[in-house]
């Protein structure tokens, strides 16, 4: 069976008591997003169940929100997933040329992960950084005006990183 850790159990509690009694279910999108950070940087229909159970919820109203935005990962990802906006001022701006070239760095295709396991690439609506076109978003981090230098630096220094980004961080726990 899974479950949060002391420190992800303390912070959904905090979370839940955001909202009115009765009302829990409004905290699932934050909870969903510490579910994916806490096992593996996805969601599993165990861990949907788990969260279900926290939020007092049935599992069909999880998995209909889990399925329906695009941050919310179904299946496993890399330990860099990286999200590259494709609505229109990106794909003005080179968008399908950024998934190109990640997919042929890394020989992979948006959905899939790269065969040592480290990098997932997928293609998202946007993500609210029109002005600095293209862009793409790697957990909690944003990278914009990308270039095939940009791109390469990136992959690099993302490589090199130890461990995934996580929601938890984000608010300053460290796990």
């Amino acid at each position: 069976m899974i479950e949060f850790s002391k420190e992800a159990m303390e912070l959904a509690q905090r979370i839940i008591k955001r909202y009115p009694e009765g009302k829990h279910k409004s905290a699932l999108l934050p909870i969903l997003h510490l579910a994916q950070s806490e096992f593996g940087g996805w969601l599993s229909p165990e861990t949907m169940d788990y969260v279900a159970g926290i939020l007092n919820i049935k599992p069909i109203e999880v998995y209909e929100v889990a399925s329906f935005y695009s941050m919310y990962n179904l299946k496993p990802v890399g330990k860099c997933l990286l999200e590259v906006c494709r609505t229109g001022p990106c794909l003005l701006r080179g968008a399908d040329d950024v998934v190109s070239y990640i997919g042929n760095k890394l020989n992979i295709k948006p959905g899939e992960t790269s065969a040592d396991g480290m990098f997932t690439l997928k293609t998202v609506e946007c993500l609210g950084a029109c002005g600095y076109a293209p862009m793409l978003q790697c957990g909690a981090d944003f990278y914009e005006n990308l270039t095939e230098e940009k791109l390469d630096l990136l992959i690099e220094k993302l490589g090199a990183q130890p461990e995934r980004s996580t929601y938890l961080k984000s608010f300053g726990v460290n796990v």
